[in-house]
């Protein structure tokens, strides 16, 4: 696995840290953003869409296909296409509806829910609404990137380009924080 003071480790400590605080705009954010910045180092594909829906079917995609009914059929619940648009919707007009969106794919909306007291609220879906725990949302991307740097834990363009991301420092003490 890559060093942990790589840049991609202290967005993946920003989210969660944003979780233990219930900041859960912030993490949402920083989260929709990652299969975007991820794909950017893999592949430097000027075309933020496809890197974006190629990472995440690869590192998140199987965590949202499940069996449902007697006869266990796989049910896709989140895809590639449907959380790109969701990316768009929300990281530029602040929307859970992404029903506008030209890469849309199954799915029209979202809805987000905080953990509750005892239980999950987590991939259900009635018509083309998702509801997702947002918490648990984090948690999965986290670990799909987690996966995606031991993948890439070897390819010096990809560690090359990580040394380039944004980085937050402590003004006292100029320290990474």
């Amino acid at each position: 696995m890559l060093h942990y003071n790589s840049g991609m480790n202290y967005l993946l400590k920003a989210i969660g840290r944003a979780v233990e605080q219930q900041n859960w705009y912030c993490a949402l954010s920083l989260t929709l953003a990652l299969p975007d910045i991820c794909g950017w180092l893999e592949t430097l594909n000027p075309k933020s869409g496809e890197r974006y829906i190629d990472w995440f079917e690869r590192y998140l995609g199987p965590a949202y296909i499940r069996e449902v009914g007697p006869l266990h059929d796989k049910h896709v619940f989140l895809s590639g296409r449907d959380c790109y648009a969701l990316r768009c919707a929300f990281l530029h007009q602040g929307s859970e509806d992404i029903s506008t969106q030209k890469v849309q794919e199954t799915l029209t909306r979202f809805r987000f829910s905080a953990p509750p007291p005892s239980g999950l609220i987590h991939c259900n879906k009635i018509n083309s609404q998702l509801q997702l725990q947002v918490d648990i949302f984090c948690h999965e991307m986290i670990t799909g990137v987690q996966k995606w740097l031991a993948d890439v834990e070897k390819n010096q363009d990809v560690i090359k380009r990580m040394k380039d991301l944004l980085r937050i420092y402590d003004p006292k003490t100029d320290m990474l924080l």
